[in-house]
């Protein structure tokens, strides 16, 4: 078992506690995971191979060293947001979906969770959102219960 997992995720579950802040997060981070593919598509490394897919290896081999189930869950989403991100091929859209994504992000953190998002205080927690809320899905791994707090946060 990867103990480093499990402390990001439940890391992450401390400034995620509230059903609105996630609701709102379960809206904005495929949208910026959305925008991210469609800004990113326009840039080729390789025929057929965008700066978007070279994302989407990297966030794969850094999930890797996580969780295997749940780098394989993401491959498979980020896959699909690709995949869309080629078929709408409007980069527009893409800015559009980073704005509303964000705005959704800031809507859960001020209105429901009254607390800083976690990446203000550890980058990696923006790479660990996407994963957390897939294991928020598919509870691949245990996550500690609302309202208890992690040893960092004592």
């Amino acid at each position: 078992m990867n103990k480093k997992v499990d402390f990001h995720l439940s890391d992450y579950a401390f400034y995620h506690q509230t059903r609105g802040n996630k609701i709102c997060h379960f809206i904005g981070i495929p949208l910026i995971m959305f925008s991210l593919m469609a800004l990113l598509r326009p840039l080729t490394i390789l025929p057929s191979f965008t700066a978007a897919e070279l994302l989407i290896v990297l966030t794969f081999a850094y999930y890797l060293t996580l969780d295997l189930r749940l780098a394989i869950g993401m491959l498979l989403v980020s896959s699909a947001l690709d995949v869309a991100a080629w078929k709408i091929a409007d980069v527009r859209i893409g800015l559009i979906a980073l704005i509303v994504g964000w705005i959704f992000q800031g809507i859960g953190h001020a209105v429901y969770e009254k607390r800083s998002p976690a990446f203000t205080r550890n980058l990696v927690h923006l790479l660990i959102g996407p994963m957390f809320l897939l294991n928020e899905v598919v509870h691949v791994r245990p996550v500690m219960a609302a309202g208890e707090t992690p040893a960092l946060h004592r």
